[in-house]
């Protein structure tokens, strides 16, 4: 099977920053290839068991040239055990990005979503929170990004990163 090597997720719900940090993350951690998820989803459409699989299979090939991956998009562990590729990592560590409602609802809003799905976000930032410390092993650390310059979070991200590697 060849190089086993950890495999970082910085999850969190919509509106939360994910996409918007990436672009720095790739900034101040060249050693690293820092993705984001969404971006294959206009060619394949949402479907998000193939879409999760698709990018453990990017991730696992990348190990195996001895770099580690970080996938920045909304990803669970009992979805992400179901990937083909899972086995193939050392471990997968979860970081959950998370702002306030109000800051949610602005940016979801920016984009026009719809009340319902706003509501939908905001209940799944909530139940993120609720699970961090005992759904995910090694238990999940939070960062929020409501006030945060995202230079800030990009080196949080970093710091937890790097006491895995």
């Amino acid at each position: 099977m060849g190089i086993k090597l950890p495999l970082f997720i910085v999850t969190g719900a919509s509106g939360s920053g994910k996409t918007y940090v990436v672009q720095e993350l790739r900034g101040i951690m060249p050693n690293f290839d820092v993705f984001d998820p969404d971006h294959i989803v206009e060619f394949i459409g949402h479907d998000w068991e193939k879409v999760r699989n698709i990018w453990l299979r990017v991730a696992q090939n990348i190990a195996q040239s001895g770099r580690m991956t970080i996938i920045c998009g909304s990803m669970m562990p009992w979805d992400i055990e179901k990937c083909v590729d899972f086995p193939c990592f050392k471990q997968v560590y979860y970081l959950n990005l998370h702002c306030n409602d109000e800051t949610r609802e602005r940016r979801l809003r920016e984009r026009d979503w719809s009340v319902e799905m706003i509501q939908e976000h905001k209940n799944f930032a909530k139940a993120l929170l609720d699970i961090a410390d005992k759904d995910f092993d090694p238990p999940m650390p939070t960062i929020d990004t409501t006030d945060t310059d995202v230079t800030l979070v990009a080196s949080q991200i970093k710091e937890w990163v790097l006491r895995y590697v």
